[in-house]
């Protein structure tokens, strides 16, 4: 391989890792740090073009004069179409690079953000065609999000030193709820009113041609020269097609991947449906973006802490489980809070805990699919959860809404349309929380493993030491 430029692959000089300094062969580079901040701004544009009309579904549906349930396809799309692209972005990552997917999956989400923006371009006359340029442009987003979503776990094993892989891929991983919590703030501070959307749709555009710009003039390897660890070294050690049999037969990945992929869809559906869920029993758009706010900030801060936890302690399971368990928890004081006019305090808080320990999960059940089904590839072993969340989503969210219930006794309503009027949300958010709680209940019980990618790394260390290196063996 081409080697860099002596300023490009300047090792970090700072406190050095276990690897460092020990006569083991292994070395950190700063440009890390440049990838790790394109594939944060990726994910997080991403996620706003998702999320985008979800915080103001009414005020886009009555702008192209379409129902709330069309509204909501334009977030269920997205899990729909990575369903069966996720398989595919799993077979990128792992046999063509993290480079093609960076750069395709800027590419896409680009291109998609300006086909979205057609659809209110006045002097275009599309008649028929708005809708399908909106759909479009969202379908070509969702296209991008599953080789944008994947990326983190593969940055953080190929580009960082093992203590600082699980903090990696939480920094990467939370950027994408960080585009959640940027949605729910600027969509309603943008849409004032109706005439407003197509200055949103023009502002969500900015994010993701700066991403593609940097993408496709920054990223110019696949893998750095020296690998930081020994697990990069055999980084998709196993052909794809054989990865998925090993991780089929895998019963602790299967229990992962089922477990935390309804985590992924009820997260999922939780973001989508907030603004519906809230706005039938009064509560504003503003009040309804500010729940998903510190629904993600929250998140955010709770995946921080956690994945500095696990960095130290390598104490990923049981991590994982104490949140999950609390999550549960508070999906059902949301439940039952959100059925009940002025709490707003309340909401406010359990929003914030759902957030809290459900968000902090995420990036440590990255990395715990990692260690659980090495040496199966990185991008095969995060795919398959993801593309089980998305499965498990779009399924959720249909079954959400077949259950709600029009209701004429919401004189608070704030969401009436021209095109239905309000629905009653009530028995949609039980059953959310019922899945919550059983699925927590199912993986605390089921699901055990061993660490192997850390033995591995180990065990690789224990063999250069009995070839004559210096070195102290990592501990795992």
């Amino acid at each position: 391989m081409e080697q860099g430029r002596a300023g490009d692959w300047e090792p970090l000089l700072g406190k050095p890792g276990p690897e460092q300094g020990k006569g083991v062969p292994f070395q950190a580079y700063r440009r890390r740090w440049f990838l790790l901040a394109v594939i944060c701004l990726l994910n997080c544009s991403n996620a706003m073009l998702w999320l985008t009309f979800a915080p103001v579904a009414d005020k886009t549906a009555a702008y192209f004069h379409i129902s709330m349930d069309t509204i909501n396809w334009l977030s269920l799309v997205y899990l729909l179409i990575s369903i069966p692209f996720g398989l595919v972005a799993t077979w990128v990552l792992d046999s063509m690079g993290l480079k093609c997917a960076v750069i395709l999956s800027a590419w896409l989400n680009m291109v998609g953000s300006i086909v979205r923006a057609f659809s209110v371009v006045r002097f275009l006359n599309l008649g028929a065609l708005t809708h399908a340029y909106l759909f479009m442009g969202q379908c070509l987003c969702a296209l991008a999000q599953p080789l944008v979503i994947f990326s983190p776990t593969k940055l953080a094993a190929l580009w960082f030193p093992d203590h600082q892989r699980a903090t990696a891929n939480m920094i990467s991983s939370m950027s994408n709820p960080l585009g959640i919590l940027v949605a729910n703030l600027l969509s309603p501070a943008l849409v004032s009113e109706e005439k407003d959307i197509p200055l949103m749709l023009g502002v969500y555009t900015i994010p993701a041609v700066t991403a593609c710009v940097l993408a496709t003039v920054g990223v110019r390897e696949k893998i750095p020269p020296t690998p930081p660890s020994a697990s990069a070294t055999h980084s998709t050690s196993q052909p794809f097609f054989t990865g998925l049999k090993m991780l089929v037969r895998n019963k602790s990945y299967v229990i992962l991947m089922v477990s935390f992929g309804a985590g992924i869809g009820m997260f999922t559906c939780f973001s989508a449906l907030l603004e519906q869920i809230l706005c039938v029993m009064g509560y504003s758009n503003f009040f309804a973006g500010l729940n998903g706010a510190l629904f993600t900030v929250f998140g955010l801060l709770g995946a921080f802490l956690l994945g500095l936890y696990v960095d130290k302690t390598r104490a990923f399971t049981e991590a994982t489980k104490v949140s999950f368990c609390l999550t549960a928890l508070a999906s059902i004081a949301f439940a039952v809070m959100s059925r009940f006019r002025n709490q707003t305090v309340p909401l406010a808080l359990t929003s914030s805990l759902f957030g809290f320990f459900g968000f902090s999960v995420y990036p440590v059940a990255m990395e715990l699919a990692v260690e659980c089904s090495y040496p199966v590839g990185e991008g095969t072993s995060t795919g398959l959860v993801f593309v089980s969340g998305q499965i498990q989503g779009a399924v959720l969210m249909l079954l959400l809404q077949a259950l709600t219930v029009p209701t004429t006794a919401a004189p608070f309503s704030t969401c009436d349309t021209a095109e239905g009027g309000a629905l009653d949300w009530t028995i949609s958010t039980l059953v959310l929380a019922g899945v919550c709680s059983f699925v927590a209940c199912f993986y605390v019980i089921f699901f055990h493993t061993d660490y192997k990618r850390l033995r591995a790394e180990a065990a690789s260390a224990a063999s250069i030491n009995t070839t004559g290196a210096e070195a102290t063996i990592p501990e795992a």
